[in-house]
């Protein structure tokens, strides 16, 4: 398989075509190269500091009482100065989740030593805060008044939260069915207009896409790169965990990719600043019934993506039509990694086996044990040695999803079912004050395009 591979730094700060290399302006508001169409990486000149001297200043800055440096993103900052000045930064904080070790996740996978890094453990219970919270940045400083977004559930959630720190109108496109209800709640609570559309997250993204720039929106996705900017500091937490000491391979869930892709661009960072002791093997873990990635790798042709139609009950990566396959794909091949699927039931059982270790995960977090378990014990597409030092991500709080939990430990969980509610009423009605319901528009432009403008008016 022929390698992908880039230069991490520029002459200056700029946003880079992955494909054609021409190079845009920092302020841009764009999320594709303008030349051939393509994704974007943000560079910068490569930082003063390097080695043990840069290691040194992000270790202290965590006892620093200043918010930039308590930040599991800013801490980092050296290594993505988009910014101006640090007055333009937003942050909750967010970050410095913990590395946990699991014995009994480690003893089903086959494995010497199993140790999960826990991105669930941030302001909104998801890895998308350490995204969300460089994007909105950017969007603050580009004067944006509003961001938004298509999600199956945490990228709204983390938006929604973003937006209201920093001031700035949130718009949220969710699939009317398929979404659980913990994470809606989240969007409705924040005070986002939160739009279901008839459709699925693949619809949603692409009406978001054509009428952006016509309402004047921001967009938030993956699809920006400064998204995966805040995101690859995930990369710099865990090898300083590590003591800078890299793993053998690295375990990540796989939806529309960006983490994958921002541990890629990250590694590649580090490796260049001698802060890598060795490159860790990524390996990128699908649903099997929404595996475009994986399924491009098993035929031998990962230069082809060939969509489908999403079908898992991990409604977080539920996407047919990953937008960072691109990236992700560099990222797998620069680290002689794999991409790989589960089955339903595989996911289940591997998300029991982590609450047995009294951690607890969203269903698509469970990937990464459920591969892990199935390649240390057959190999059938990529081998694991049990002895490997192996670090898997899991993305998201075990509240994400509750129904799926109780189901499946009521013997109830089906790989087909449709989430409901039923409220029952008992004593006087309480008034909602300020009651922010979400609204349900056909998967069209014109509908969507008057649901947003109504909310923008009545700012």
């Amino acid at each position: 398989m022929m390698a992908r591979s880039w230069e991490p730094w520029h002459s200056a700060r700029a946003m880079r075509c992955i494909s054609c290399g021409h190079v845009h302006g920092l302020r841009e508001v764009i999320y594709r190269c303008g030349a051939c169409g393509d994704l974007l990486d943000v560079l910068y000149p490569r930082p003063a500091e390097a080695g043990a001297s840069l290691a040194a200043t992000f270790r202290h800055r965590q006892s620093s009482d200043r918010l930039v440096d308590r930040s599991g993103v800013w801490r980092f900052r050296e290594l993505l100065p988009f910014y101006d000045d640090e007055s333009q930064i937003v942050t909750y904080p967010e970050g410095n989740t913990p590395l946990l070790d699991a014995p009994r996740s480690s003893q089903y996978a086959g494995l010497r030593r199993l140790r999960f890094k826990h991105l669930g453990f941030n302001p909104t219970g998801s890895f998308k805060d350490y995204g969300m919270v460089a994007g909105v940045t950017q969007a603050r400083i580009l004067g944006m008044r509003a961001v938004a977004c298509a999600s199956t559930g945490n990228t709204s959630a983390s938006l929604a939260a973003y937006a209201a720190r920093a001031g700035l109108a949130a718009i949220v496109l969710v699939p009317e069915t398929g979404v659980s209800f913990a994470k809606l709640s989240q969007s409705l609570d924040y005070g986002a207009l939160t739009i279901m559309v008839r459709g699925d997250f693949d619809q949603a993204q692409n009406l978001l896409r054509r009428l952006a720039p016509r309402l004047g929106i921001y967009i938030l996705n993956s699809v920006n790169p400064f998204r995966l900017e805040g995101q690859k500091t995930v990369m710099f937490e865990l090898l300083e965990q590590l003591g800078w000491r890299a793993p053998d391979r690295i375990v990540v869930p796989g939806g529309n990719l960006g983490n994958s892709s921002s541990f890629g661009k990250a590694l590649r960072e580090l490796e260049d600043l001698g802060l890598l002791s060795k490159r860790p093997r990524i390996t990128i873990v699908q649903a099997r019934g929404a595996a475009p990635l994986s399924e491009a790798y098993e035929s031998g042709h990962s230069e082809r993506l060939v969509t489908v139609h999403a079908n898992t009950l991990a409604t977080a990566i539920k996407i047919g039509a990953p937008v960072s396959w691109k990236k992700a794909a560099r990222a797998v091949d620069w680290s002689d990694g794999w991409v790989t699927s589960v089955t339903e039931q595989e996911i289940a059982d591997a998300k029991a086996m982590i609450g047995r270790d009294g951690i607890g995960c969203e269903p698509a977090s469970a990937t990464t044990l459920a591969a892990l378990r199935r390649l240390a014990a057959e190999g059938t597409d990529e081998q694991v040695d049990p002895d490997e030092n192996v670090v898997a991500i899991l993305t998201g709080n075990v509240l994400k999803d509750p129904d799926y939990t109780v189901r499946y430990h009521q013997s109830s969980l089906y790989e087909e079912y449709r989430s409901e509610t039923r409220m029952i009423d008992h004593g006087p009605a309480l008034a909602s004050a300020f009651a922010n319901p979400p609204v349900v528009v056909d998967a069209t432009e014109a509908a969507l395009a008057e649901a947003i403008e109504t909310r923008l008016h009545m700012r």
